[in-house]
């Protein structure tokens, strides 16, 4: 009987896989995404760049949304627009020299404006002062450095006139009556915004040659939302793919359900506090995250991010297996503003002499603990440990648990050992570094520990 039961569930297994796993698209074979996504696991830090019409007004991306702006009030800064400073090969080589390894650019925002020569809209740069597609010249500068390249589209489109009115559009109804969202909505086609919208995907993935990432942007599926029915999001996932085969997208497409439905998960403006999971298993993330409150040029924000907070965000997103992308919102003139060129030199300064902690690594083995004050990223290449000291230590720093484990200390930023008590001390596994009593002149100090 046991054996008889045994035949039929292996049998009912063979034809019901899929009762047991995740379902998925089915675009690429089992460890492509892995081999796709090498270089963005080592790599870790990249520039994010908001930049559009919103630059003019220059009190956040969403002031559209805000005020409550019609296309006609929004007009005079399509008039208006004239980067005329605007040299990205500036950009790029700020990016670099802060130790960012690539870049993902707003090639249209909810805005609705195109920083490059769509052939189908006029609202876009070509026809604004600037008369050239900026998004090229981007492409190619950034290339030039080194930096991979990716392009952020937001799937919102608050111009386009067959784009329905929901609850983020300008025109939202007051109350989210359903008779005021048919009246506004009557005659507007979302298939025809559908179509527009993969036309110019496609055009991005066709005309500035190998994309590294595309970076959408976002669904709110629900009443008076949108989700992936209204975007057509699995084949428009399958497009991409097709187009460039070495691509990575982020998860904001509504398709969490498929296992290959996202490369990467993406919490904004927050510090995880453990590696995040979709459906109970470690994923692949990134944190997005502003030197202010805004994504977009704000001249008047006040709420600017020290070096030492930008450096802990980066730390602290290595340290649970993570990536951090870094937003600059250029000015209307195409600059960026004084206060992110400080920040980014800060972090250069930094990276200049830690990026050894960061590039290659993730987060550490679990039977190492980061003291309090500290965090502790790992590269299982070269299976060293660094130790990111928040707070200075007076004269010894304990480390329970590593004596055993450690076979040499020393300071990153200039490879100065650190003399430290542990295996001569009988029956204790705590390492004990002596430490200088005076803080080395680097924001954040990194301690490297090699492993025996």
């Amino acid at each position: 009987m046991r054996k008889h039961y045994l035949l039929l569930l292996a049998a009912l297994l063979c034809y019901c896989p899929l009762t047991f796993s995740q379902k998925k698209i089915g675009f690429e074979k089992p460890g492509d995404q892995q081999k796709r996504m090498a270089w963005w696991t080592n790599d870790r830090f990249g520039m994010f760049i908001h930049w559009g019409l919103y630059a003019l007004p220059a009190r956040h991306e969403w002031v559209k949304k805000r005020e409550q702006l019609t296309n006609d009030d929004y007009q005079q800064y399509f008039d208006q627009f004239n980067p005329d400073l605007y040299n990205p090969k500036e950009w790029a080589k700020m990016a670099k020299a802060a130790g960012m390894k690539y870049a993902v650019i707003t090639s249209k925002h909810h805005e609705g404006f195109c920083l490059f020569d769509s052939k189908y809209t006029d609202y876009k740069a070509p026809n604004t002062q600037a008369k050239r597609d900026l998004i090229k010249e981007w492409v190619d500068a950034f290339r030039a450095e080194g930096l991979k390249v990716g392009f952020y589209y937001s799937l919102l489109d608050w111009h386009h006139p067959d784009f329905t009115i929901d609850k983020h559009h300008p025109q939202q109804p007051a109350g989210d009556s359903d008779t005021a969202y048919a009246r506004l909505n009557q005659g507007k086609d979302m298939s025809k915004y559908r179509e527009y919208m993969y036309n110019q995907i496609k055009e991005l993935l066709t005309k500035y040659g190998k994309i590294d990432i595309m970076w959408l942007d976002f669904s709110y599926p629900g009443k008076n939302g949108k989700g992936r029915d209204d975007w057509g999001s699995l084949e428009l996932m399958k497009m991409m793919h097709k187009l460039q085969p070495g691509i990575i997208v982020d998860n904001r497409l509504d398709l969490n359900d498929y296992e290959d439905g996202f490369d990467f998960v993406t919490p904004e403006q927050t510090q995880v506090a453990e590696w995040p999971t979709v459906n109970g298993k470690k994923v692949a993330w990134e944190t997005c995250q502003t030197f202010s409150g805004s994504w977009g040029y704000y001249r008047d924000e006040d709420s600017w991010k020290s070096p030492s907070q930008l450096l802990q965000l980066l730390i602290g997103s290595v340290s649970k297996g993570g990536n951090l992308l870094l937003n600059v919102g250029p000015t209307a003139r195409g600059l960026f503003d004084y206060r992110a060129k400080d920040a980014l030199g800060a972090i250069g300064e930094w990276m200049a002499v830690n990026s050894p902690s960061i590039y290659g690594c993730t987060q550490a083995p679990e039977e190492f603990r980061a003291p309090n004050g500290t965090m502790l990223t790992y590269n299982p290449t070269t299976r060293k440990l660094y130790l990111h000291l928040l707070s200075w230590p007076l004269n010894k720093l304990v480390l329970p648990g590593f004596n055993p484990k450690v076979k040499y200390v020393q300071f990153l930023h200039d490879n100065s050992e650190i003399k430290y008590i542990g295996k001569e001390n009988q029956g204790s596994n705590d390492l004990v570094l002596t430490m200088p009593l005076k803080k080395p002149p680097v924001e954040i100090p990194v301690i490297e520990l090699t492993l025996r």
